[in-house]
């Protein structure tokens, strides 16, 4: 009988070779959780979670925002996991932090922009943009519900009003 450690060590393999770095990590972390100091795991681990960060920054490089926050976050998600690197990486916690910091700045002041000039709706897509990689961003969920409101209104008002 195979061990639950091995079997999702392995399933973080397969998930690791169809380009899912992040969920590689998280069944990598299950894996651990059940079998701690996992080999496989502990060989894995640093490349994998140095790959996601890398792949956040090439995402951003290529103006794909929205998928570099996500892959920063999950990134920062499992930075200190006891898996991770004890010698650390070629980065820091804050410096990932810093990442998606700014990219949230930017996403916002572009959002607020649309919303000042009329574009609700592209501004409602930019606060979508940051929660689908903050989730918790209490300001974007304020922004767009209160952008959401005002477009249902606009929505039901009748024409040239």
């Amino acid at each position: 009988m195979i061990p639950a450690s091995d079997k999702l060590f392995a399933e973080g393999m397969t998930a690791l070779q169809e380009g899912g770095h992040e969920r590689a990590l998280e069944l990598f972390s299950e894996a651990w959780q059940e079998k701690p100091g996992h080999a496989g795991v502990a060989r894995e681990f640093y490349g994998v979670l140095l790959a996601l960060k890398k792949n956040g920054d090439a995402a951003y490089a290529l103006g794909k925002w929205e998928d570099a926050g996500k892959r920063w976050m999950g990134t920062l998600r499992f930075i200190n996991h006891p898996a991770a690197n004890p010698r650390g990486y070629p980065f820091t916690r804050s410096e990932v932090r810093a990442k998606v910091d700014n990219l949230t700045a930017a996403l916002t002041v572009m959002a607020l922009t649309e919303y000042r000039r009329g574009d609700v709706a592209s501004a409602i897509a930019g606060w979508k943009k940051i929660l689908s990689y903050d989730p918790g961003n209490e300001e974007a969920a304020r922004s767009l519900s209160t952008a959401s409101k005002q477009l249902e209104t606009l929505k039901t008002m009748p024409p040239g009003k």
